[in-house]
């Protein structure tokens, strides 16, 4: 789980997003900010909420009560997927004022219309398009995000939230174009699109086109945006167009995130993944055969329910056979709502065991590929005080002066233990 790094402050008479969860979040935040921004919106406090696991929900709810603690005259709402799957819960808090679902936290004027205790919570379900999406500018020069579509058709068993994102529901491609070029006349250097599913980009447009079909037009058609990035990628959905643009498209940069999970085939269908142990090691064996340089990371998940030793270290061996480095790990914690949180569960000492294992074994991995980095000369994205990223998504800490928004080729003389240092 991603979360704002933020320390507990008083923001009287400001509007400010406090943001729990995933990058599609931290991008409706920035909508939100800027919404409220033209509206001239102070004295108030949002908190978007998580709900892929009961503690992201717990920390939201904490964060509520201290925030509102701090800042008593501020208005308290909360929107989120915690929120769309569960708003009785929050409206009941005294903290809070108003909640808002899924479907409307980034429509515009939506700050205006809110009084004291609104519920504006709806069948997320029954909505069949994405809200018009919007150029935002959230504080960096460097990057954003760029949302491609909502929702997930899929019904994993662990996992609640195609419940609080409703089904897959995809931006028309002319609309991408367009918000893309806005991005770069405004200076931004690299895109990250991002999404719930973005493999399952374009199955509800007509035409059906599909992720790779999309990208390949939308960098056509702007030959002057110099890096684009991809968030998560379902292995199931890697398809042959898109490994042949990975191949031949240098600005498609090389770092790909698969939503992995497991590297055993019981505990996948399990968890009624549509992939299976092969498929995730020769779609990462694609990869790197088109892009030697790529560096792939991957969600795994410790302790599923029936998980045995035999299961765990097939996920262990799967990190080194699919070359998995960047890893993030999320020791099982059962959903209510979902199918496993019914299955037999693994004993929480446990699950937590072997997620510190598998961290480990991801931290050596990332050591081993920083440290191939030493001597080779790469491109760096300048962002905020000298520290950027190269193409494949590796952290750098630049000596000499440089701008941010700058791209810049360096020569990595050494690392630290997070950074990678360049002249």
């Amino acid at each position: 789980m991603i979360r704002n790094k933020m320390s507990l402050e008083k923001y009287e008479n400001k509007f400010k997003v406090v943001t729990f969860g995933c990058r599609l979040n931290h991008y409706e935040s920035d909508v939100m900010q800027k919404n409220a921004e033209l509206d001239n919106q102070e004295n108030i406090i949002v908190i978007n909420t998580c709900a892929v696991t009961n503690e992201a929900e717990r920390q939201c709810k904490q964060e509520i009560r201290k925030l509102k603690k701090l800042n008593p005259q501020s208005k308290i709402y909360a929107t989120g997927c915690a929120v769309q799957l569960n708003p009785d819960e929050f409206i009941k808090m005294d903290e809070v004022d108003s909640v808002i679902g899924n479907e409307y936290k980034t429509k515009r004027n939506i700050f205006s219309y809110l009084e004291d205790k609104n519920y504006l919570v709806t069948d997320i379900m029954k909505t069949v398009s994405t809200n018009k999406i919007m150029v935002v500018n959230n504080g960096h020069k460097a990057r954003t995000n760029l949302e491609i579509q909502q929702g997930c058709d899929h019904r994993c068993t662990f996992c609640i939230i195609p419940f609080a994102r409703g089904n897959n529901r995809s931006t028309p491609i002319g609309e991408l174009v367009n918000c893309t070029r806005e991005l770069v006349q405004s200076g931004f250097k690299e895109v990250t699109l991002t999404g719930v599913d973005i493999c399952s980009y374009g199955s509800d447009l007509p035409g059906k086109p599909r992720l790779g079909q999309m990208l390949k037009r939308l960098l056509k058609l702007i030959p002057e945006l110099p890096r684009l990035r991809l968030s998560s990628l379902d292995p199931a959905e890697v398809d042959d167009e898109l490994i042949d643009l990975i191949k031949n498209e240098e600005r498609l940069l090389p770092y790909f995130h698969l939503s992995v999970q497991s590297g055993d085939n019981i505990i996948l269908k399990r968890m009624k993944r549509r992939h299976s142990r092969e498929d995730a090691i020769e779609v990462a064996r694609k990869i790197k055969s088109a892009r030697p340089e790529s560096v792939i990371g991957s969600d795994i998940i410790t302790g599923f329910p029936t998980e045995t030793e035999i299961n765990f270290q097939n996920t262990m061996k799967l990190i080194d056979d699919a070359h998995l480095t960047k890893l993030h790990v999320f020791p099982f914690s059962p959903k209510a709502g979902t199918p496993a949180s019914k299955m037999p569960q693994v004993n929480p000492h446990l699950v937590k065991e072997r997620a510190r294992k598998v961290r480990q074994k991801g931290n050596d991995n990332f050591k081993n590929i920083m440290n191939s980095q030493l001597g080779k000369n790469v491109k760096v994205l300048v962002e905020k005080e000298n520290k950027g990223y190269t193409e494949n998504y590796l952290p750098v800490k630049i000596i000499s002066s440089a701008k941010e928004g700058e791209l810049l080729n360096v020569t990595i003389s050494r690392k630290t233990d997070k950074f990678l240092i360049a002249s």
